[in-house]
């Protein structure tokens, strides 16, 4: 079953387009076909797998405002099997650009749908807030995968967010579910992190991953070398935790 998956999270330093480099790379290394497409104005996933973000010509700019097809937007990654639409600064200006655009929520879907064939998973890396680019993600979608922080407030916009993915399924995309939450950021040896993990197991009626992202060092020295941590330190905790997450993810999806 071929998915669309978004990464969102309103709230900033989550581990997001972490999770979204590494899983998209571990979901490439099983196998799988992949294309990420880079919807933050900031890029770090494109230059994350190995894509100079201000030399590439069509980015999920030009795309949005209709000046190519997503087909001139595939980029080769640094990884086999995974294609990037990159983004970059340029990004940030879509938004007022679009404003008299009809339909703007629908731009990327309609793009989606065109090459949804051609992949076996689909993931968009969303921007750290609930704007136009964010909806427009959740429109193109099947599943919305959320990371949360192991952290003291990581129960905190938790509930804005599932009422914009809530409100989006109700008015825009009807078939539009929680894929589930990923925990990041995991620190055994403090007591907060059990915590945070029980707290949200208690208080959210959602799917959450049995695979849990640990702090790694290796996982955040990665991205400054332009690739996933499964290139860059293939035997470390991080690497291994995206593997078990990637393979969760592709199980429940054959469900």
């Amino acid at each position: 079953m071929r998915r669309v998956i978004v990464i969102a999270n309103q709230k900033g330093g989550v581990g997001k387009t972490t999770t979204a480099i590494n899983l998209s790379a571990a979901l490439a290394e099983a196998g799988k076909r992949v294309l990420i497409i880079d919807m933050d104005p900031q890029g770090n996933t494109t230059s994350g797998l190995g894509i100079e973000k201000n030399e590439v010509e069509n980015t999920a700019y030009e795309l949005l405002l209709g000046q190519c097809e997503i087909k001139q937007c595939v980029h080769e990654s640094i990884c086999e099997n995974l294609f990037v639409v990159p983004s970059n600064m340029n990004l940030a200006a879509a938004e007022i650009e679009l404003i008299d655009v009809d339909e703007k929520e629908y731009i990327l879907k309609k793009a989606v749908d065109e090459i949804r064939e051609e992949y076996d998973f689909i993931l968009i890396d969303c921007p750290p807030s609930l704007n136009m680019l964010t909806i427009n993600a959740m429109c193109a979608g099947d599943t919305v995968l959320v990371p949360i922080q192991c952290e003291y407030y990581a129960l905190e916009g938790l509930s804005q967010l599932m009422y914009t993915i809530n409100l989006v399924k109700e008015r825009l995309n009807p078939v539009l579910e929680i894929e589930g939450v990923v925990f990041t950021m995991y620190d055994a040896r403090t007591n907060l992190s059990l915590q945070v993990v029980e707290n949200v197991k208690n208080n959210l009626d959602q799917n959450i991953y049995k695979s849990i992202i640990p702090r790694n060092v290796r996982l955040a020295e990665a991205p400054s070398y332009g690739m996933p941590v499964l290139m860059y330190d293939s035997r470390s905790t991080g690497a291994e935790s995206y593997r078990m997450l990637a393979q969760e993810v592709i199980s429940r999806g054959e469900k």
